[in-house]
């Protein structure tokens, strides 16, 4: 073998510096790929960690919603303020004009008599004997029978017709009935028997006026619900009323009849205009 070349005078040797020696187990004895990471270079040891931003633990609180009015603009406030304004009006002056027509008579109402009638009457009419000494214990019936020309030229006689029956009928179970079905019937027999004697004689202008009433009143529902009727032309007609006694309720002992008591009133005679129809 040839011999290696001798380094000339006055050059030193210099000698490769050993490797230290590295423990078994540390990454360098490991095999490839199963260092950390794969990465071939490591931050040293005693370098600190680099901080983390913390981590938000919950929603960022946000400004409460605004409700209500004060969620509106300065113009829909105002527009809102003018209606609840008019609707405190409305029923402030409702209140008073009902207040006034079951009041007793005094210096405003009689000054102002019509004025409150016109807004109250008749739909918002105040009826007191629900709450008075003696309540209404007593159902009263309005029927009505008639003599009807058919177009033979026979008369015939119709059977009773129950007038508040029928008015019962359609409001039973109606959540809005008209004021005529509730008041119209019931209005004109208490007309009728305020202006009446106890015999059935009219009592002045107003009792004649109330026969015509109740007259006109139930010649018009026969027209409308008597076959009979409608097949002919009404000549008469003659009205009672049937009162039933309510029964009290069991635990008062209290006894009273449950026979019905008929109040007849004498025929009428309908008139030509009525009975050509002028009603129906």
């Amino acid at each position: 073998m040839p011999e290696a070349p001798e380094a000339p005078e006055g050059t030193e040797i210099q000698e490769k510096p050993e490797s230290p020696a590295v423990p078994e187990g540390t990454p360098e004895h490991l095999p490839a790929g199963e260092h950390d990471g794969g990465s071939a270079e490591q931050e040293p040891a005693d370098q600190p960690p680099t901080p983390q931003a913390p981590t938000p633990q919950g929603p960022t609180p946000q400004a409460p919603a605004l409700r209500g009015l004060a969620a509106l603009s300065l113009r829909y406030q105002v527009v809102a303020a003018l209606a609840v304004a008019v609707v405190a009006v409305g029923v402030g002056v409702h209140l008073l004009m009902v207040f006034l027509s079951v009041a007793p008579q005094n210096t405003v109402s009689k000054q102002h008599g019509k004025a409150v009638a016109a807004w109250v009457f008749p739909e918002f009419e105040q009826n007191w004997k629900l709450f008075a000494p003696n309540p209404l214990q007593q159902n009263i019936a309005v029927q009505v029978r008639a003599d009807v020309r058919m177009k033979d030229g026979s008369v015939r006689t119709t059977g009773w017709t129950d007038l508040s029956a029928q008015d019962g009928a359609a409001i039973d179970g109606n959540p809005v009935p008209s004021h005529t079905q509730q008041n119209e019937l019931r209005r004109a027999w208490d007309f009728l028997t305020a202006t009446h004697t106890a015999d059935n004689r009219p009592v002045g202008l107003r009792g004649s006026l109330s026969e015509e009433y109740l007259r006109r009143i139930v010649v018009m529902r026969l027209y409308r619900t008597d076959p009979t009727s409608r097949l002919g032309v009404v000549q008469r007609v003659q009205v009672r009323s049937c009162t039933v006694n309510v029964q009290p309720p069991s635990w008062s002992g209290e006894q009273v009849s449950d026979k019905p008591f008929y109040r007849v009133l004498p025929w009428w005679t309908v008139s030509a205009d009525e009975a050509a129809g002028g009603v129906r």
